[in-house]
């Protein structure tokens, strides 16, 4: 399950790049658009997650 989420973290960080830099300029607009927030927002919601995992089997 780890090695999917990084997985998806970096496509994440990837899709979320092209889309900042104008490559997917047809489909979607450049710069700070709903593409953009949306994989930012993913890919932080993996790393707080995985951060709490962490933390929790730590615990135990």
């Amino acid at each position: 399950m780890a090695k999917m989420l990084e997985m998806l973290g970096l496509i994440l960080v990837a899709i979320m790049t092209l889309g900042f830099v104008g490559v997917l300029q047809p489909t979607v607009s450049a710069g700070l658009s709903p593409l953009f927030w949306i994989c930012a927002g993913g890919t932080l919601a993996i790393i707080m997650y995985r951060k709490m995992k962490r933390k929790q089997e730590e615990k135990d």
